[in-house]
């Protein structure tokens, strides 16, 4: 390279692209020796490799399961072909792993990456692209800086042989610009403009030391009131005022949550924006609805999402992990395209130890200090949702 711009190059070497800053390729061919490193990286996590054999491993409990739209369901389905990744993709994902961390966010990489990737719900900004099948997810706020309950749960749950297959892979803890982050499968790398929902599990999604303060605040009546302003009861509206208890558990009688254990976040469907403001679908009758327009008439993908929930569920019965903590807050993310399905557990930002000597069945109603979050209760109910919505006929 000049010192005004690039040299000529020899025959046959290799072409930069053009859509990132030469001195981030300066960067990349400075580590250009992890390019080993790389192509075992891309058979793991870009290709169809030994873990995607893996996860079709079993008839009903595969991660993914692929599937031609108009074959026979007894027909066998050839593996996806793979193809070896450029010299120039190699390099580029090199260039991103060199950037900053607004390099996820920046123009360069969402052009590679546009039709394939989104947030779809949770805070904004809390997760981005980081690289080819990974993505970093922001530590939250309110944690302490020594204390990090989500990497702990998947450091816990990936060390399992069973429930790592449930969950996104964990990657690493990182650090940048004095903030936390952790590196995570990105659950949507390898789709092809699927169909996305988040389902917020459990009855209870706060946690219990969040409402210990019996307080009444003014504040949180006003925001009960802009939500239902008949939501509050007389000596409420005499006081102006309500605990935070009760507001959260007003917004959990809001939607869902409160009687099935489970809402319907935000919900993806292919060549349209996603839908967030789903959270107050709460009759049986409109998630059944909300379940059937998902899977619109796609009944292959409903019964592999379903026998996937049920292995899930069967997992989860069997963790000894689960058995010592509550699961508040947490998301199971389902997702299909044409060829795959797959389901995961994901968000563990409120998941905490139980006190010792203290069990939870997951599935009895909450009280105060019993630590119960109903989310095997909300699990077997989405799994029945599932199971009985009534997709729109084929047409012949």
């Amino acid at each position: 390279m000049s010192g005004t711009g690039v040299a000529s190059r020899p025959p046959g070497s290799m072409a930069l692209p053009s859509d990132l800053p030469v001195r981030i390729y300066m960067r990349a061919l400075r580590q250009y020796q992890k390019i080993i490193d790389l192509k075992r990286f891309t058979k793991e996590k870009v290709a169809s490799g030994k873990d995607e054999e893996r996860w079709r491993g079993k008839e009903e409990g595969a991660l993914f399961k692929r599937w031609r739209r108009n074959a026979p369901e007894s027909s066998p389905v050839a593996p996806a072909p793979t193809s070896p990744a450029q010299p120039s993709d190699l390099l580029k994902f090199l260039a991103i792993n060199a950037l900053e961390l607004s390099a996820p966010a920046s123009d360069a990489l969402l052009k590679t990456r546009s039709s394939e990737w989104f947030q779809l719900s949770g805070h904004p900004g809390s997760l981005a692209p980081a690289g080819p099948g990974t993505v970093w997810k922001r530590r939250s706020p309110g944690d302490h800086p020594s204390h990090n309950p989500e990497r702990d749960a998947y450091v816990a749950l990936a060390s399992c042989p069973h429930m790592r297959s449930a969950i996104p892979r964990y990657y690493r803890e990182l650090e940048y610009g004095g903030e936390h982050f952790i590196e995570l499968q990105d659950l949507l790398h390898g789709f092809r403009d699927p169909h996305v929902m988040d389902v917020k599990m459990g009855t209870r999604t706060f946690l219990e030391d969040e409402v210990s303060n019996a307080r009444a605040r003014t504040d949180l009546y006003e925001k009960m009131v802009r939500l239902d302003p008949n939501a509050p009861t007389e000596a409420e509206h005499t006081v102006r005022a309500v605990t935070k208890l009760r507001y959260m558990q007003f917004r959990e009688q809001c939607s869902s949550s409160a009687e099935q254990g489970f809402r319907i976040e935000a919900v993806k469907l292919p060549g349209q924006p996603p839908l967030t403001d789903l959270q107050k679908v709460k009759e049986p009758g409109h998630l059944t609805a909300t379940v059937a327009k998902f899977f619109a008439r796609n009944e292959r993908a409903r019964r592999s999402i379903a026998a996937r929930l049920r292995e899930i569920r069967e997992l989860f019965e069997n963790s000894e992990f689960f058995r010592t903590h509550e699961i508040v807050g947490s998301s199971i993310f389902i997702i299909y395209d044409d060829e795959r399905v797959g389901a995961w557990l994901i968000d563990f930002a409120k998941t905490r130890r139980l006190p010792e000597g203290l069990s939870v069945t997951h599935r009895e109603p909450w009280e105060q200090g019993s630590h119960e979050e109903g989310f095997l209760y909300g699990l077997d109910r989405l799994i029945e949702t599932i199971e009985t919505a009534k997709l729109p006929e084929v047409s012949r």
